[in-house]
């Protein structure tokens, strides 16, 4: 049976071009089209689908209003944001996530790219990995109703000595694609500021989204985060994102202190930034311990640069497990490698990390 997909989007065009897309796949059919918010509101009130496909920027209701009422009326629906490359629309799509959407795809400029293969390859891609996951159809239902600023206390273990000063020197390595940017929500903000490690983290999205994220976390964080930038020294406390459209290094300076290289090479596999880049320039970081923690995401990026990496460094490997996962492909990976040490849900992920680093 072909899965049922809602389009919202106030342009005509845009909607035709996306039904097409949809209709191209005999896995899905664009069963209903709405022209705004309020009109899919209206559908999504007696109506089930396997996925809506929602525009940021429309009239009467725009997709964050929409989210709101359906978070306000206990409507479930797994949704795709459509999302332009601005910093404002940057803003509205991850505060989008924060109610309660899947993921998003980013939006043509034109309709020539609209009719393109990369547009289409991309929208195809993302549906094919949310109607393959259980945990999507129930997110929005866990999402809370507002993302304030927060001081969640982190449970440390028995097990784990407040320590500082001449403790073993580790950093925390995060990698996470598709699902990503809300899971984050349920990691970054349970780590406490005195974590006694610096974070780096990949997360595949393009330029301008990473730092509205960064900003956003920080923002609900007792740690803080950063889009980071070239030549940034890592510090203790501090959570280190990858910005969109470059690859990150971490090098080792002579006085011991570790930096952050930014480059522009080629994607890898499409990927710009690579977790397998971050990954293997630790290889000659003068780090003691490595966490290398894998979330929800489409294929296997991480994987081949953290097998690189154990070969020259001691790692502790948390995976996220399926169940917990939008889509379950990188932390798959990784765990069919069997390297993996600790598999855990998205909720005992900020405590596994602390479990395993401690705090100053």
């Amino acid at each position: 049976m072909k899965k049922n997909i809602l389009v919202v989007d106030d342009s005509a065009l845009m909607r035709r071009v996306i039904c097409d897309i949809i209709n191209s796949d005999t896995t899905f059919q664009a069963t209903d089209v709405c022209r705004d918010g309020l009109e899919a509101y209206q559908k999504l009130k007696t109506t089930t689908y396997d996925v809506v496909i929602l525009d940021v920027n429309m009239p009467r209701m725009d997709g964050l209003e929409l989210l709101e009422k359906l978070q306000q009326d206990k409507i479930r629906a797994t949704i795709i944001m459509v999302s332009t490359l601005t910093t404002k629309d940057a803003d509205v799509t991850i505060r989008a996530m924060e109610l309660g959407a899947i993921d998003f795809v980013t939006k043509p400029c034109n309709m020539i790219e609209a009719k393109g293969e990369d547009f289409k390859g991309r929208l195809l891609r993302m549906l094919r990995a949310v109607v393959r996951s259980d945990a999507a159809r129930s997110l929005i239902s866990s999402t809370p109703r507002s993302v304030e600023p927060i001081n969640v206390p982190v449970k440390i273990p028995k097990t784990v000595e407040r320590t500082v000063g001449g403790n073993k020197n580790k950093l925390v390595a995060l990698a996470c694609s598709t699902g990503g940017p809300k899971a984050l929500q349920s990691v970054i903000p349970y780590l406490p500021a005195d974590m006694n490690a610096p974070m780096v983290l990949v997360q595949h999205m393009p330029v301008g989204f990473t730092k509205s994220m960064a900003d956003r976390l920080d923002e609900i964080s007792k740690i803080r985060v950063k889009e980071a930038q070239e030549g940034d020294v890592l510090k203790k406390g501090w959570v280190y994102i990858a910005p969109g459209g470059k690859h990150m290094e971490i090098q080792k300076k002579a006085d011991g202190s570790h930096v952050v290289r930014l480059n522009d090479q080629p994607a890898i596999g499409g990927l710009r930034p690579c977790a397998n880049v971050t990954y293997e320039s630790l290889r000659s970081s003068g780090y003691d311990e490595i966490v290398c923690v894998v979330l929800t995401g489409m294929g296997s990026d991480g994987t081949g640069g953290i097998l690189s990496l154990k070969q020259r460094k001691k790692l502790h490997i948390i995976s996220q497990d399926a169940k917990s996962c939008v889509v379950y492909g990188m932390p798959k990976a990784i765990a069919e490698a069997g390297v993996v040490d600790e598999v855990v849900p998205l909720t005992e992920v900020a405590h596994t990390i602390i479990k395993n680093v401690g705090v100053q």
